[in-house]
């Protein structure tokens, strides 16, 4: 069991991550960064770990990102989770912007 103490000590990018990102970091560090052996373990392409890498990166980058506003944060957030399109974030996050700037 995790103490509290700890929870609260970690990295904010740390206390984003879902329990599949943290087992995706694990094996990643035990097969010494390899995504050869990344996808030979998952029995994936290895285009398919390079793109799981690269929005576990952007998660990461998102989380240590401190000027953005949270709004444009979950907007990204989502994106790299796939529950958003790219252009939809985009979109959305420019008209966010608009409308700031108005005010």
């Amino acid at each position: 069991m995790v103490n509290e103490s700890k929870i609260s000590s970690l990295p904010i990018w740390m206390t984003n991550l879902n329990d599949e990102d943290i087992a995706f970091i694990k094996r990643f560090v035990l097969s010494s960064g390899s995504l050869k052996e990344m996808a030979n373990q998952y029995e994936v392409t290895y285009p398919t770990v390079r793109n799981r890498l690269d929005r576990l990166i952007e998660k990461i980058k998102l989380a240590d990102s401190s000027t953005e506003s949270e709004y444009i944060k979950l907007i990204k957030k989502l994106a790299i989770d796939e529950h958003i399109d790219f252009e939809a974030a985009k979109l959305l996050i420019e008209e966010y912007r608009k409308i700031k700037e108005d005010k």
